[in-house]
């Protein structure tokens, strides 16, 4: 089977809620040579996607949405050791701080962001979801962060985004770290109104970005 009908089979399992088929596409990708980013990128981001947008149009409902999110965590418990060997070759890029803000308990962008920084050499502390603004600044704190990323999927929840930057400038280290921000309902106006370093609509984007403030950050 070439690359390319694998990764279509492997968004096709992920739609279909196949949970032991999209583990098995993934071993087969992986047996094929099919790089972790191109096997997310090209198989299981388009069937998160597709599934995504049925929802979205009321074409399915939350116990399908939550299937999907099932299988594509099988399929990145069989890529994240690749990863980490990937990454463990590379040159340390920086540390990043992420997690989902307050009130906010959605996990996948942020998860495959947090991925292809560390295929990328990024050192990452993926906080989880719900992340009070305290937590963000003991993390970054503790961890010696350079970026803090902060991810919103609700309309509602993004103020937590600014409340995060906020509570930095109080307490008068706001300079010490970049921030950058995404999810579904954010753009860069908001970014720029809430004072944040960068805006990235892609998982690919994010990583890209944050490449980019480190070398701003090296001058």
């Amino acid at each position: 089977m070439n690359d390319k009908r694998l990764l279509e089979q492997m968004a096709q399992a992920i739609i279909k809620l196949d949970r032991d088929e999209v583990v098995h596409l993934t071993r087969a990708a992986l047996a094929n040579g099919i790089p972790p980013l191109k096997a997310i990128e090209e198989g299981l981001q388009p069937g998160m996607q597709a599934v995504g947008e049925r929802f979205e149009n009321f074409e399915c409902f939350l116990p399908e949405l939550i299937g999907s999110a099932e299988a594509f965590k099988a399929a990145m418990d069989e890529l994240e050791p690749v990863i980490a060997q990937m990454s463990a070759h590379q040159k340390t890029q920086g540390t990043v701080v992420m997690g989902t803000v307050k009130g906010d308990i959605h996990k996948i962008g942020k998860d495959i962001v947090a991925l292809l920084l560390k295929t990328r050499g990024f050192k990452v502390v993926n906080l989880g979801e719900d992340i009070p603004a305290s937590r963000f600044l003991n993390a970054a704190q503790e961890h010696k962060a350079d970026i803090i990323g902060l991810s919103s999927l609700l309309n509602t929840t993004m103020p937590a985004q600014q409340e995060v930057i906020d509570l930095f400038s109080e307490v008068g280290i706001r300079g010490q770290f970049a921030f950058m921000v995404g999810g579904a309902p954010i753009s860069q106006n908001w970014a720029d109104q809430i004072g944040a370093d960068g805006y990235a609509k892609t998982a690919e984007g994010a990583v890209k970005l944050a490449l980019a403030l480190m070398k701003a950050k090296a001058g």
